[in-house]
Order: C-alpha cells, then sequence, then structure tokens
C-alpha cells in the first residue's frame, strides 16, 4: 500500500471512531497513579464547551482527580449530535458512570422516536444530569433508579449576590473612583438580568437575584427597575455584549448573567462601559478584574469527585436519586470578593463601607444556612409572587 494511502486510510478510521461516539472525542486518561479501576467515566459537555471556565471544565477537572486518585479512565464528549445517541454509545461502549451536562432530557428517560429511555435499556449504566428533575413521575416518584438529579441551591447564592449588588449600587460614590462610569441614581436605579432559557434552570438564578436586591431595597425604601432577558442561549458572546449595552444605557450599572459563554461578551461590555457585571459556575472574577463584580459558583467537580468516591467504594446504592447543594456543603457561593476587592477606594470612609458590606453579606449568609431567610426555589417547582417584591419595577 502507498504511504499516501496508508495516511487517507489512518484518518478515515479516525473520522469513523470519533462518529461512532456521537461526538467529538476531547480527552481521555487512564489509570492516573493508582492502581487500574473498572469504572470508567464520561463528560457529555453542554454547548458551551470543554473550555467553559466553569460548568463543564470544573466537571472535567473533577474527572482528572479521580483519574489520579483511583485510576478511572474518562472520556470528555462534545457531541455533534443529539445527546440521546451520544448518551446510548457511550453507554454501549462500557462507560459506566456519564455525567450529561446538557439541558437535554427526553431521550435519556422518556425516549424518542419510538425508541425505549437511554436509562432503560443500560440499566447498569449510572447517568447524572443537573439542574432539573425530569427523572419523576406524576407521583414524585423516581421512573429510573440509575439516573441522578443534581440540584444547586444556587437561589442561594444568587440571593446573596443580588444584596451585594443594591450595597455596591447605592455607595459607589464612596467604594469606587474614577475608573468606573455608573449611572448616577438621581437617574433611575436598574438591575440587569441575561439568562440563557427561560427554563426552571435559569429562573431559580434570577428570582433568588431579585429576593436578595428586595431585601436591600426594601431595607433602604428605594425601588429598582429590573431589566431582563430570557433568551440568549449559551454561546452568543456578541449577542450577550449588546443586550448588557442595552442594559447600562437604561441605568443599570450591573449585570447578572446566567448564560453560558454569552457572560464572555458581558464581561468585556462591563469593561467598556466601566460598569459590572456578574458571571456565573466558577470564580472568573479576574477574566476581566475589577469589572466582575462576582461569580456565583457551581461547582460541578464537587458532584463528579462525591459520586466517583461512591461508586468505587460501593456506596453508589445508598445514594439518593436527587441530591441538593446547598451554600453549607461549599458547592455553591458567591465568590470571596478578593479580585474586586482590589478596586475599592484606599480611603478610610471606602474601606469601612466596604466591610460593613461584607459582614452584612455574612449575616444574610448565616440567615439563609439557619432558615431564618428562605429563598424561592424555582427548581423545586417553588411559586414565585413578584407582589411580593415591592422594591423591585419588572419591566
Amino acid at each position: 500500500m502507498k504511504r499516501n494511502s496508508i495516511v487517507a486510510y489512518v484518518l478515515l478510521l479516525c473520522m469513523l471512531i470519533l462518529a461512532a461516539c456521537g461526538g467529538k472525542k476531547v480527552e481521555e486518561s487512564g489509570e492516573g497513579k493508582a492502581a487500574k479501576s473498572d469504572v470508567k467515566i464520561a463528560i457529555v459537555c453542554d454547548a458551551s464547551g470543554q473550555n467553559d471556565n466553569g460548568y463543564n471544565q470544573s466537571a472535567i477537572e473533577g474527572a482528572k482527580n479521580c483519574a489520579e486518585k483511583y485510576g478511572v479512565s474518562y472520556k470528555v464528549v462534545e457531541p455533534t449530535e443529539s445527546i440521546g445517541n451520544t448518551l446510548g454509545t457511550l453507554a454501549e461502549d462500557g462507560y459506566n458512570l456519564i455525567f450529561s451536562m446538557a439541558y437535554d432530557f427526553d431521550a435519556l428517560i422518556k425516549g424518542e422516536a419510538g425508541a425505549k429511555p437511554i436509562a432503560e435499556q443500560y440499566p447498569e449504566t449510572t447517568f447524572v444530569i443537573f439542574n432539573a428533575t425530569p427523572n419523576l413521575n406524576d407521583k414524585g416518584e423516581a421512573i429510573h433508579k440509575n439516573v441522578i438529579s443534581i440540584l444547586y441551591n444556587v437561589n442561594e447564592s444568587s440571593y446573596l449576590a443580588g444584596a451585594l449588588s443594591v450595597l455596591v449600587n447605592e455607595n459607589a460614590d464612596v467604594l469606587l473612583g474614577s475608573n468606573y462610569n455608573f449611572n448616577s441614581l438621581d437617574k433611575g436605579r436598574a438591575l440587569g438580568f441575561i439568562g440563557a432559557t427561560d427554563s426552571d434552570g435559569i429562573t431559580v438564578f434570577s428570582v433568588g437575584f431579585i429576593e436578595g436586591a428586595q431585601k436591600i431595597a426594601g431595607d433602604l425604601g428605594v425601588k429598582y427597575d429590573f431589566l431582563s432577558k430570557y433568551d440568549a442561549g449559551f454561546a452568543d458572546t456578541a449577542g450577550g455584549s449588546a443586550v448588557a449595552g442595552t442594559f447600562y444605557a437604561n441605568n443599570a450599572n450591573i449585570v447578572y448573567t446566567v448564560a453560558g459563554a454569552v457572560g464572555d461578551g458581558v464581561a468585556s461590555k462591563a469593561k467598556e462601559e466601566k460598569k459590572l457585571m456578574i458571571h456565573v459556575d466558577a470564580n472568573k472574577d479576574a477574566q476581566q478584574p475589577g469589572y466582575i463584580l462576582t461569580s456565583v459558583i457551581k461547582n460541578t467537580k464537587v458532584v463528579v469527585e462525591t459520586i466517583t468516591d461512591a461508586i468505587e467504594n460501593g456506596k453508589l446504592q445508598d445514594m439518593d436519586l436527587i441530591q441538593v447543594y446547598d451554600l453549607k456543603s461549599g458547592a455553591t457561593s458567591i465568590t470571596d470578593l478578593a479580585t474586586f476587592e482590589s478596586a475599592i477606594e484606599k480611603t478610610d470612609e471606602a474601606q469601612k463601607k466596604w466591610t460593613e458590606i461584607k459582614d452584612s453579606l455574612k449575616d444574610l449568609q448565616s440567615q439563609i444556612e439557619s432558615g431564618k431567610i428562605v429563598v424561592t426555589n424555582k427548581q423545586n417547582g417553588d411559586a414565585f409572587d413578584e407582589s411580593s417584591c415591592p422594591n423591585i419595577n419588572f419591566k
């Protein structure tokens, strides 16, 4: 066989292998330092991809740690076809612990195009899904015993982000110097929110944010317009920048974005406009230092490591099929604010006010953890009544 023919054959073979995986295989690891494990982990990314510096990447870091600790093998896939086909192919290939990061559950739970649900077809495979509980019937019972739903009480961390936003906005004249171009409070007060989809997995963030803002706005006797968009998708950075620009022009000095890579465009716009934004999923405060107020963290690494620990130690069957990670767990929180803190004026007045704000946040977090403050959780199906937030004008 000629050399060119051999090269062409190898390339064709590689393409066929990738197609069989139902997506682009990004990375695979073997034993790490530990002895070879029988556990095979797959991370199926959502549309933001493996390098999102957050939701997907954090899960991949967890898989890498498990490879090092236990010798498990892992694969990362960015799907190029349906999530259902990707999950089925991975299960068929012997991946017995599959973390699906996408908001796409029908093929797994219900089945599509007349096919049985993927979970039913592969009962020995454990599937882990995030931010929703589609694996429940009308009676609230689990449909499949091999599907684990992961929920984060991001409503709680978003509450802190909302409270922080109002506290900073109301004290910007003291806290921030000439590097910022905040709209004057005399012209009006507003906060912005950009979500990827109009779903409980997104509104759980916005409602918590609203309630935290309401708490401080109510205490201070001021009113805020709430500007929102719930169909930004996960990848349109330019679109995110444009929407943020509109919000900033309408008296919002801070925009909270829960939309994957869309937030990167908002962060760039915040720097351009000399205003602030809030990021999500991981600590992204250093992406645009001083222009990202905080990040609401949803740590998927903790989940991957916790469930892999359970399967390696024979305790997977003891785990709840719905697992909730709250502020106490450390898997969700806002950042320590250290990056933004460097932008605070060095005057005694500014430093004193900043300390007061941080103390206020600690007190609110303590009240949430003790149950004194209960934050609406849209992800659990809680109803939200806009009239419960009289200091917020919904636009």
